[in-house]
């Protein structure tokens, strides 16, 4: 048997990275099994138990229950399972130095059938994310959710599907605290493990961490304390309690939890990561008649797919080259959304674009192509762009389906926040941003104030909750999740029109010169303290909880490279 010295010594930390093992901290395990076990006789497991950071806290959570005598009765008592041979050893090992005779299976948790038999599961499920998470793995991890009804899509990584079958091992009433990714609450494919969570358990707690707890791991976690299971997920809860702290060290500290309720379980619980002040005054405003979601305003739609830009976008100096007439031709918002981060895209703005050799063309005959049309399509047989995917399953290939031009421009890929452009050059465009067609009662204050009033800093949150992070910190937003985002009321924007219409001048002067922060202080002054009277602390509020999540997600892109976090 491996002595515990020897198993640090062989498990190297691309090793225990590689196989997503993070050993937790003790004030995190001694916290989570304090809460968890309630009883001397309460049965506990520890599921991937490394070194059996849970199972020796709940050796000292039971002797504090005065029943020591109690403990060591093998499936009766402390029960863990590991996957690493050398660490489970090193789990008996420590339990057996605490005087508890351990039961501690080795081999993959996704093999062991639940047997809903415990009052308590806790532990740190290992995190790999989907890029790493295959084969076999994979397979038994998604069988394991679907057991309880629950399909984790290929881009769900580890910890998803462990926390579902982490909680089919409980009985009803049990309780399950784990230390799982912030992913919980941000991530799109964790989506059914919410619903999951909030449809099995009577009370779902999640303590938030305003440092990072774990030393030399970019990746953020909360703690999940899910109590009273129910397996026929008729007893849930509509709602979550937070607790917020600074650091493992301060969970002796933490406060009053403060309770919180997902429009639906399913639904981000970005928002939870909020101060409690600026929870609160972004939960008011977000239900109230002042604020709307986008869709309310219209509707927002994928860019055309040409199926290969480099050939469908062409600058003029290209253009004229290949002598094409402009019945082959329509007007193109350039690829990309650097030129649509003022408050509107007008024709001299693609002029010069166009001067400066951007692709403000596309290429598309509407009927038959002129001769020198034909030649191009026949050059581009030649070089195989026909045979793309995108291409060759249309008639004819060469005439990308189109769209109208769009009343607003929405950037799709940003390092700070979505913005919408006024579209006044009525250009096409392709789905490197997306088109917002509003409705027509809408349109015309839409297309004049949208834009501008849409830069406040209620809105610039509800970016960060309704999006995604990606590759570098990039904040991702798809049609679906734009027609989410809380943006002023038509009813809101009519009453400021005119003073909202008097900042254009210097909201075009920050926006050009980068100045975000500033352009968006003036639209809350006039729309937030103007119209609607809220205190300027709440409003400050709001402004740090942009800045807060917008680090956060910064923080998650500079560890995950060019990954998303779908």
């Amino acid at each position: 048997m491996t002595h515990p010295a020897t198993a640090v010594a062989i498990d190297t930390g691309a090793l225990r990275k590689a196989r997503g093992a993070f050993f937790t901290p003790e004030p995190l395990a001694r916290y989570i099994t304090d809460w968890a076990i309630r009883s001397h006789d309460d049965k506990v497991l520890e599921p991937s138990c490394g070194e059996a950071a849970f199972l020796l806290a709940a050796v000292d959570r039971l002797a504090a229950l005065h029943e020591p005598d109690l403990l060591g009765q093998g499936l009766g008592g402390l029960d863990g399972v590991e996957l690493h041979a050398a660490s489970a050893d090193a789990a008996r090992n420590l339990l057996r130095q605490a005087g508890v005779e351990p039961n501690i299976i080795t081999g993959d948790f996704f093999t062991v059938d639940p047997t809903g038999t415990y009052d308590a599961v806790v532990g740190n499920p290992p995190y790999v994310r989907y890029q790493d998470f295959g084969g076999e793995s994979r397979a038994r991890s998604r069988m394991a959710a679907l057991r309880a009804g629950v399909s984790l899509t290929g881009l769900a990584s580890s910890w998803a599907a462990f926390t579902i079958h982490s909680a089919l091992f409980l009985q009803p009433g049990g309780r399950m605290g784990l230390v799982v990714p912030a992913e919980l609450l941000t991530v799109n494919y964790a989506a059914e493990v919410r619903r999951f969570l909030m449809e099995r358990f009577a009370s779902v707690r999640l303590v938030l961490f305003t440092e990072r707890v774990f030393p030399g791991v970019l990746e953020e976690v909360v703690l999940l304390l899910a109590d009273g299971y129910d397996p026929t997920g008729q007893h849930g809860t509509d709602h979550c309690d937070l607790i917020q702290v600074q650091d493992a060290a301060a969970l002796s500290e933490a406060g009053v939890a403060r309770r919180w309720k997902p429009v639906s379980p399913e639904d981000k619980w970005t928002p939870s990561l909020l101060s409690a002040d600026a929870l609160r005054t972004y939960t008011s405003l977000t239900s109230s008649e002042d604020f709307a979601v986008l869709e309310t305003w219209g509707d927002t739609t994928l860019g055309m797919v040409t199926g290969n830009n480099k050939f469908f976008a062409l600058t003029s100096a290209r253009v004229a080259e290949l002598g094409l007439p402009a019945s082959d031709l329509i007007r193109l918002s350039p690829p990309g959304s650097r030129h649509l981060r003022g408050l509107t895209f007008g024709d001299a703005a693609l002029a010069e674009m166009g001067k400066a050799g951007s692709a403000i063309w596309l290429f598309r005959p509407s009927g038959d192509p002129s001769p020198a049309g034909q030649a191009y399509i026949e050059a581009g047989e030649h070089t195989g762009v026909h045979t793309a995917y995108k291409c060759r399953v249309r008639k004819p290939w060469w005439r990308t389906p189109l769209q109208p031009s769009a009343d607003l421009l929405l950037t799709y890929m940003n390092s700070d926040t979505p913005r919408l452009c006024t579209n006044r050059a009525k250009v096409h465009h392709l789905n490197s941003v997306h088109g917002v067609y509003l409705h027509p009662q809408h349109r015309k204050i839409g297309m004049d104030l949208l834009p501008l009033a849409a830069l406040n800093s209620l809105t610039l949150v509800g970016a960060e909750t309704v999006g995604r992070a990606y590759g570098g910190g990039m904040l991702k937003i798809e049609p679906r999740e734009a027609d989410r985002l809380p943006v002023p009321s038509p009813v809101l924007v009519q009453a400021a029109r005119k003073a909202l219409s008097d900042l254009r001048p210097q909201m075009a002067t920050h926006l050009r010169n980068g100045r975000l922060g500033d352009a968006a202080r003036l639209v809350d002054d006039v729309l937030l303290v103007g119209e609607l009277g809220i205190a300027r602390s709440e409003v400050r509020g709001l402004r740090e909880a942009h800045a807060d999540l917008t680090a956060r997600r910064m923080a998650r892109g500079a560890g995950n490279g060019a990954r998303g976090q779908d």
